[in-house]
């Protein structure tokens, strides 16, 4: 009887990792369907918004839904893809001014550490490359929503924020005091690829 308990603790011991790790969700940001935005906004003049996004980008997120702290997100923007509805702008902002697309044709941001509660609210930290630099960076982040969809798959969404000042990243084109700084938002639907 004894050794018949110290296997099945023994079995327990070794499946409770793999159940632990089973419960991570894995997710594909849906890019392709039009679920996901990288949006960005500054002051212009300090009389109001400019706001644009970035077309091309991708990337993937983690949840365990029973230990959100355990969660990671990592994404790839492509910088070229800058679009603010204005043609003439949107080629200054590639150009060597701003964005320098042709040397830095891509961003990053991938999570060092974060700080979720059990609704999936709170702070992202991460490492943000842009413009040549990297920078840690903290996202405000909200879960909006999650669920199975239409096509027999699970989806779940989350918005994050963050603002910053373009010469921490080596942009110092002269905007005005009141342009020194741009936010950036990250709007994003995954579809689950496990479980």
């Amino acid at each position: 009887m004894p050794k018949t308990l110290t296997a099945l603790s023994l079995t327990a011991a070794l499946l409770l990792p793999a159940i632990a790790a089973a419960e991570v969700e894995e997710y594909v940001i849906d890019t392709e369907g039009g679920h996901a935005f990288v949006q960005f906004r500054i002051q212009h003049l300090g009389y109001s918004w400019l706001y644009g996004r970035f077309n091309d980008f991708g990337g993937t997120f983690s949840y365990d839904p029973e230990d959100p702290d355990n969660a990671s997100i990592e994404v790839e923007i492509e910088t070229a893809s800058l679009d603010s509805n204005h043609a003439e702008r949107d080629k200054h902002l590639r150009g060597d001014d701003f964005l320098d697309v042709e040397r830095y044709p891509q961003a990053t941001f991938k999570s060092t550490a974060v700080d979720l509660d059990e609704d999936g609210n709170g702070t992202v930290m991460g490492d943000f490359s842009f413009h040549g630099v990297t920078q840690p960076v903290t996202l405000e982040v909200e879960q909006i929503g999650a669920g199975p969809d239409p096509w027999g798959g699970f989806r779940r969404g989350f918005q994050g924020s963050t603002r910053f000042a373009l010469k921490d990243f080596g942009i110092d084109y002269d905007l005005g005091p009141a342009s020194q700084v741009v936010e950036i938002i990250l709007s994003i639907e995954g579809v689950r690829q496990n479980g």
